[in-house]
């Protein structure tokens, strides 16, 4: 019996999820979820009842997108994205953790402003932007010199930080593309090209309850 994961194409912290399973070679069920109408099987396995969630044929649950990420690489890392050619896992961590953070909390208040007209917090758009900016144009430097920002290669990093930029740059992609990030656009339109991307952003229909989900896994 595989694990089953609940996921949702869009969402990046899925999407982080899908990637590191694909490259991994570990075969999953999973359960494309709507998430305005979620399945009881969700919100029994996860309190949070938010994807991605990975529920292990043991009956252990990973609820964080890097957990189930660290779970599949730590089982098999064909293309060593656990380890760097520059830098060690504890940097990468780090850096996703800024992303996470501070980054994340700008790009939801500039991609869904209305959400947050209340938050004590809230700026306008553009502030959001330019704070949003800042880390963006310290990927970029990071970028300078090398294709991936741990390296010559590609790595978890890289992975888990690439569905949160495409999601920055496609709220106004002008904008964006008007920007002095050239390394870090060239990074992003390479992982967006990129055949890992097109696997795990394949559609699958919405899965109900009672019934099996779909095989997903490249079978390396």
């Amino acid at each position: 019996m595989p694990p089953i994961l609940y996921s949702f194409r869009r969402c990046p912290y899925a999407m982080r999820a899908r990637l590191a399973l694909w490259a991994s070679g570990q075969t999953v069920e999973l359960r494309e979820v709507v998430l305005r109408s979620k399945p009881p099987e969700l919100v029994a396995a996860s309190a949070k009842a938010t994807v991605p969630v990975l529920v292990l044929p043991e009956g252990r649950v990973l609820e964080q997108s890097l957990d189930i990420m660290r779970w599949a690489l730590e089982r098999s890392d064909p293309l060593d994205w656990l380890s760097p050619t520059q830098g060690t896992l504890d940097q990468m961590l780090a850096l996703v953790g800024q992303i996470d953070g501070d980054f994340k909390f700008h790009l939801d208040r500039y991609k869904y402003p209305g959400r947050y007209e209340t938050d004590s917090s809230s700026r306008n758009t553009d502030e959001h932007r330019s704070a949003a900016g800042l880390v963006t144009a310290e990927l970029n430097a990071r970028l300078t010199g090398h294709a991936y920002l741990f390296g010559p290669q590609a790595s978890l990093a890289d992975m888990a930080i690439a569905p949160f930029v495409r999601q920055f740059a496609h709220v106004d992609p002008a904008w964006f593309a008007a920007q002095p990030w050239p390394q870090l656009q060239a990074w992003l339109a390479a992982w967006e090209a990129s055949d890992i991307l097109a696997q795990v952003m394949q559609k699958y229909p919405a899965w109900q309850s009672g019934t099996a989900g779909e095989p997903f896994g490249s079978h390396r």
